[in-house]
């Protein structure tokens, strides 16, 4: 018996996705997901793009097109959304040659440019079902589907001190407005004398002047001895600062999906987090329909107080959220999962089977 052959992926993507110094969902995503393609027998062809993404000058766009004018006709093109989206001037023009795939990890619409990369492509995947809603609403499109992330199994889950106080949290972020730093620490100030530490995990060189306001807290509020930054963690470093915390919070002001919340209940950690994008998705329930984690309004630091109050003060609580993680922790999907949804979709397109790219069809713009 003949074994068709499979067809390679082009997969275009911003320069610096294993830059360890930067670390992010996006690249850490990209990276599984390409690894988990080549050990199901797909053949990858990484064309790595340099530029301002997601702002990018007329240069980069050049080095895009460029990239793609590389990439043999008929090709299937797995193509990064933080390239893509803001990419209208060269994506579309590419689209009756090549069989794009735009993988979206965070909508940045509602927006027309990025409604004509969209619609141009032959799918659309996303990082979750939020986005995947979004996108719809925005643009009407219905070529659209999902691979959320995946985690790596942790066995045996590290014991934490949650019985005992649960006074360790961890927060594992890039340093920036949009993570919400500035949130917590608000909230922390409101918890009185109880006692805590956080640990913040993360990239200090996304707003520099961002983080010297926050360390500017920390020192007035003589916070020294309760509050580290670490920097950007990976591998055994980052699985330690998980395995000695008792809470991770998530107090983003937006989020796509929220990776940490799956990789936190890995390590059977529970979760305060704000309900915004995908998070709810990522924390998601246990089979009996309890949440492994706590979800309060987004900008609201008395909210994120009360959180972390009630689960410093109440021990029921704790024991209810482990239990709850516990539960949870067998449906968390794994990256060879996340993988195997993603080559689903590039083999359909690769047979032409999915659908006709909005664009083709003469789509004219309108959202709804």
């Amino acid at each position: 018996m003949t074994l068709p052959v499979t067809p390679q992926v082009y997969a275009v993507l911003p320069d610096g996705v294993d830059d360890l110094a930067r670390p992010s969902g996006g690249n850490v995503y990209d990276r599984r997901v390409l690894d988990g393609l080549i050990q199901r027998g797909r053949p990858v062809v990484e064309v790595p793009v340099p530029g301002a993404w997601v702002t990018p000058e007329p240069t980069d766009l050049e080095r895009l097109d460029d990239a793609l004018a590389t990439v043999p006709d008929g090709s299937v093109v797995l193509l990064d959304g933080l390239v893509a989206s803001r990419a209208a001037a060269v994506v579309p023009r590419h689209a009756g040659r090549l069989r794009l795939v735009v993988l979206l990890h965070m909508p940045a619409g509602p927006d027309q440019g990025e409604e004509e990369v969209l619609g141009s492509a032959a799918a659309v995947l996303t990082t979750s079902a939020w986005s995947r809603e979004r996108v719809r609403e925005w643009y009407g499109l219905r070529h659209v589907a999902v691979a959320v992330p995946g985690v790596d199994p942790v066995d045996p889950v590290p014991p934490h001190r949650s019985a005992a106080g649960g006074t360790s949290f961890v927060c594992v972020a890039a340093v920036h407005p949009g993570k919400g730093h500035d949130l917590l620490f608000e909230a922390l100030a409101e918890l009185g004398d109880r006692a805590w530490t956080l640990t913040c995990v993360g990239s200090l060189d996304v707003d520099p002047d961002h983080v010297a306001t926050l360390q500017t807290q920390v020192y007035a509020r003589s916070w020294e001895r309760r509050v580290i930054f670490t920097g950007p963690l990976g591998g055994r470093a980052l699985a330690a600062a998980y395995d000695t915390a008792d809470l991770l919070v998530l107090p983003s002001r937006s989020e796509s999906y929220g990776m940490v919340v799956v990789e936190a209940l890995a390590h059977g950690l529970p979760v305060v987090a704000t309900a915004v994008g995908g998070v709810p998705e990522a924390l998601g329930q246990a089979p009996v329909g309890a949440l492994p984690g706590l979800l309060v309004p987004p900008d609201r630091p008395a909210a994120l107080a009360g959180a972390l109050r009630a689960w410093l003060d109440d021990p029921g609580l704790r024991e209810r959220l482990a239990s709850a993680v516990a539960r949870r922790r067998p449906a968390l999907r794994r990256w060879d999962e996340t993988a195997a949804d993603v080559d689903a979709v590039l083999a359909r397109v690769a047979d032409g089977v999915w659908f006709e790219p909005v664009a083709a069809r003469g789509h004219s713009g309108g959202r709804r």
